[in-house]
């Protein structure tokens, strides 16, 4: 006979189109939620065995969820605290109302943290009907006397409480009959990767079984009992027992970022890292987070190796309410450029369950997103100071990941500016104040920099000949990075190696002949044309280079800019401005000089100044279509003048 019979009371107007469609977007959530609440159930006795409240006992704490697809049913059985009826009454029936709440606020003048209860037995458990065509509760309060209590509702909106319930022990099983829609969820191996999805760190081991399997075992093992015992007492001591399999767990209760870093060994950390993220690899370092206050926050964030430059968008934070999975790359908790790394955090103090408009206008979430970045910058720190080679070992795997964060987070730049390092011409590592210091005396806050070493070889071999430095800035980033430089370094420029130097490669104790400069000029003009924008004569300390193409630094940016823009109008032509430094004290230029007189050597004078310009350009980058065939052609005819001789 039914104890009660009615509506639910819902508070909330609408409340299952907002389960389906909002708080719940991922139809397998369900089994998250459910699961969830059986944890929470049990971490309710646990606190009152504690408290002293009720009597424990040796049996272990578990979760079960059972399927069978002859019955398309999944339960989920806990040994928790369970429930009367007047409880399932106020924390299933009003919805409004919150058990593990309710639950704290009578024992909160003994508890020491509240961070115990997830609190969200209620209104998660009404995920159960996104999948569901009947949903039925049996449950056993620890109570004293308490009775079995069946709770069943076919909508989630009409409900029957009955005393008829099937539970013979403490705790609650909630059996859903899955709707047609939904039977995906009854195959055993999409269950059991959902569940270590959301639940692989929950501190109750969970626990998979299949019903059918289970009733057919039982079938066969009956079978086998009958027809031994017709055939005899002898026959059933001819066999030796089999050795009973125990069931294992499929959540790890006690995840690494629980423990303290001084109790975890680095085999500890990369094992971790290696079954989370299913890769075979080591991780270069990791930040173990470990705070109580002013917010509770744990986790552990990996720093992986790349194979290359652009792995690093592959990364995965996973983010943790007391155990449970709640979603991976949450931007809102987790600051934007730390998405590019591998880790878990476990933040109690957030819900399970909110919209992305709360998080961003939540204090709390800004805070623990600052912490996150306060200790990442930290660790940076340490590793530079106390541990510089092995710093230095993986500073090329980590330089795209950080001139990342700077670029996103001003506040990380500031923290860790002195830590970001650059390598110079000779390999070695260095800082923007090392190299700044370094340039006083040379080119005060000019910083030189390469992007191809290959590419610009002749330009770095000048720079050494002049006992000169520069700084690699190789990776894809480093164009807005250098620009981000210059606005945060005031009075900071980067020069690109083959940019404006002719006040840093010219021989300034030798008085400059402005008459013989002009000559020379105007004697190029006349045999390359319009090839380059402007001219400059050095007096170079190697005559081997007759002379060498120097890129605005200012036109080469803006023609980046238009090709990242492509389309976009300026209202005129961008080019790049090239500089053509010619080398007086090269040989192969004094002799065209000498012959700029010479008519029968006209033709030759032509074709060796073109080449001499060619040479430069090739140095520099590659050649366009046109000036390539005029190369080529040009060299085929200097070479079949050189046979003829």
């Amino acid at each position: 006979m039914a104890l009660k019979q009615g509506s639910i009371s819902i508070d909330t107007e609408n409340i299952f189109p907002i389960i389906k469609k909002w708080l719940y977007s991922d139809k397998d959530i369900f089994i998250r939620e459910l699961i969830s609440n059986g944890c929470d159930a049990v971490s309710k006795h646990k606190r009152l065995v504690s408290l002293g409240e009720t009597a424990g006992d040796d049996k272990p704490y578990k979760i079960t969820v059972a399927v069978s697809k002859k019955n398309k049913t999944l339960s989920f059985s806990d040994n928790g605290i369970g429930m009367t009826a007047d409880e399932i009454d106020k924390y299933i029936n009003q919805v409004a109302f919150s058990g593990a709440e309710d639950f704290f606020n009578k024992y909160k003048d003994k508890m020491e943290e509240s961070n115990d209860i997830i609190g969200h037995f209620g209104l998660g458990f009404y995920s159960a009907f996104m999948v569901s065509s009947n949903v039925e509760i049996d449950t056993l309060s620890f109570a004293p006397g308490a009775k079995p209590i069946r709770w069943q509702s076919a909508d989630g909106m009409q409900f029957e409480i009955t005393e008829d319930g099937t539970r013979t022990e403490r705790g609650t099983t909630i059996t859903l009959t899955l709707a047609e829609d939904s039977e995906e969820f009854l195959d055993e191996y999409h269950l059991r990767s959902i569940i270590k999805k959301y639940c692989s760190f929950l501190p109750v081991e969970i626990y998979v079984e299949n019903t059918d399997k289970l009733e057919e075992e039982a079938k066969k093992k009956a079978k086998e009992a009958a027809k031994k015992a017709e055939q005899g007492a002898d026959s059933e001591t001819s066999e030796e027992p089999k050795e009973e399999i125990k069931p294992v767990p499929l959540n790890d209760t006690n995840p690494l970022w629980l423990k303290s870093p001084k109790d975890c060994t680095d085999e500890e950390y990369i094992k971790f890292y290696q079954q989370v993220f299913n890769v075979f690899d080591e991780p270069l370092f990791w930040i173990h987070l470990n705070v109580d206050y002013p917010f509770n926050l744990k986790g552990i964030l990996y720093f992986p190796k790349l194979k290359n430059e652009f792995e690093l968008v592959e990364g995965k934070v996973k983010l943790y309410n007391n155990q449970v999975f709640v979603a991976d790359n949450i931007k809102e908790v987790i600051p934007e450029f730390l998405l590019l790394l591998k880790g878990v955090i476990d933040c109690p103090d957030l819900p399970l369950n909110v919209s992305r408009s709360f998080l961003q206008n939540d204090r709390d979430v800004s805070k623990i997103s600052k912490h996150i970045v306060k200790k990442v910058a930290d660790k940076l720190k340490s590793l530079c100071k106390n541990e510089r080679e092995k710093y230095e070992s993986f500073w090329d795997d980590i330089q795209v990941f950080i001139k990342y964060g700077c670029l996103k987070d001003e506040s990380f730049y500031d923290k860790i500016k002195e830590y970001i390092l650059y390598k110079d011409l000779d390999g070695k590592y260095i800082t923007l104040k090392d190299y700044l210091e370094y340039a006083r005396d040379k080119h005060e806050n000019k910083v030189f920099y390469v992007v191809d070493k290959e590419q610009q070889s002749q330009y770095i071999k000048l720079f050494k000949e002049y006992d000169l430095n520069a700084v690699i800035l190789d990776c894809t980033i480093d164009n807005n990075f250098i620009t981000f430089l210059e606005y945060k370094e005031s009075g900071v420029r980067f020069k690109r190696i083959d940019s404006d130097l002719s006040d840093v490669l010219k021989d300034k104790d030798e008085e400059k002949d402005e008459k013989a400069d002009e000559e020379i000029i105007n004697f190029f003009k006349e045999k390359i044309g319009d090839r380059v924008q402007k001219y400059s004569v050095e007096s170079l300390k190697k005559e081997d280079t007759p002379a060498v193409i120097l890129i605005s630094e200012e036109s080469r940016r803006m023609m980046e800019m238009q090709s990242r823009f492509a389309g976009l109008d300026y209202g005129f032509d961008l080019k790049e401005e090239k500089t053509l430094v010619i080398n007086d004290r090269n040989p192969l230029v004094k002799k065209v000089l000498s012959l700029k007189d010479d008519e029968d050597k006209k033709e030759d004078v032509d074709v060796i100044c073109n080449q001499i310009v060619d040479l430069a350009l090739l140095a520099n980058k590659e050649l366009g279509a046109d000036e390539l065939d005029s190369f080529i052609k040009r060299s085929n005819e200097l070479m079949s003048r050189v046979i003829s001789l």
